[in-house]
C-alpha cells in the first residue's frame, strides 16, 4: 500500500517524539530540529515532512502524554464507577507530572517561555488544558447520570487536578520534593478520588 504523504512508520512517528521530550528537557524549548533528528535517528527533513514545525512536534509529543492521563476515561465501564476511574486518572497525571523528564521539560519550558511563547502555549493548551477539559467532560456525563454533583464540571476538573498535584509538582520543579514511589502515587490518587467522591455527592 503506497504511503500517504506526510505519513511516517508508526516506528520512526514514536522515536521522534522519545528524542524530542529527551532534547527540550536537556535544552530546553529553543532547542534544534537538528539536535531532535540525530537523536531520533532520522532526517530533519523527515521530521518537516512529518510535522511541519517545532510546534506541530510538541504538540503531538504533549498529546501523546493527554492521551496516557486521559486513557482510563476511556476504558470500558469507566463511567460506571467513578471513583474509581478518577483514581487511576490520578495515577497517571500524577507519574508523568512527577517523572523526572517531565520535570526537566517543564523547567525549561517555563525558563525559555517567553523566548518562544508559542510553543509555550502548544505545551499549555494540547497539555495540561487538554487535560482537564478531558476530565470535565467525563465529569460532566457523570453529572447527567447522577453518580456526582458537579454543575460546572470544568471547575471541579481543575479541583481534583489540584487535589492531586498539590505542591508536590512546585517542589519537584525547585528540587525540594521527595521522589514518589508508586505506592505513594497510588495512596495519593485514591486518596483525592474519595475525597472528591464525598465533596461532589449527589445532593438527596
Amino acid at each position: 500500500m503506497p504511503r500517504i504523504v506526510g505519513q511516517i512508520d508508526v516506528s520512526k512517528n514514536e522515536a521522534i517524539l522519545d528524542a524530542a521530550i529527551e532534547v527540550l528537557g536537556e535544552r530546553g524549548l529553543t532547542a534544534s530540529m537538528d539536535e531532535i533528528a540525530r537523536r531520533a535517528g532520522v532526517s530533519k527533513q523527515t521530521i518537516y515532512n512529518h510535522y511541519g514545525s517545532k510546534i506541530e512536534v510538541v504538540r503531538a509529543l504533549t498529546e501523546r502524554r493527554v492521551a496516557a492521563i486521559t486513557a482510563p476515561l476511556l476504558t470500558p465501564g469507566a463511567e460506571d464507577d467513578p471513583e474509581a476511574t478518577l483514581a487511576a486518572y490520578g495515577r497517571a497525571l500524577l507519574e508523568i507530572a512527577a517523572s523526572p523528564r517531565s520535570v526537566d521539560l517543564l523547567r525549561l519550558a517555563v525558563a525559555h517561555a517567553a523566548e518562544v511563547p508559542d510553543v509555550a502555549r502548544t505545551m499549555y493548551e494540547h497539555g495540561a488544558r487538554a487535560s482537564r477539559l478531558k476530565l470535565g467532560a467525563f465529569l460532566a456525563r457523570e453529572h447527567r447520570a447522577g453518580r456526582i454533583s458537579a454543575p460546572d464540571p470544568v471547575m471541579a476538573a481543575e479541583v481534583f487536578g489540584g487535589m492531586v498535584i498539590g505542591t508536590r509538582q512546585i517542589a519537584a520543579l525547585l528540587g525540594a520534593g521527595a521522589e514518589l514511589s508508586s505506592d505513594d502515587i497510588a495512596d495519593i490518587a485514591g486518596e483525592a478520588a474519595c475525597r472528591f467522591m464525598r465533596a461532589y455527592a449527589p445532593i438527596n
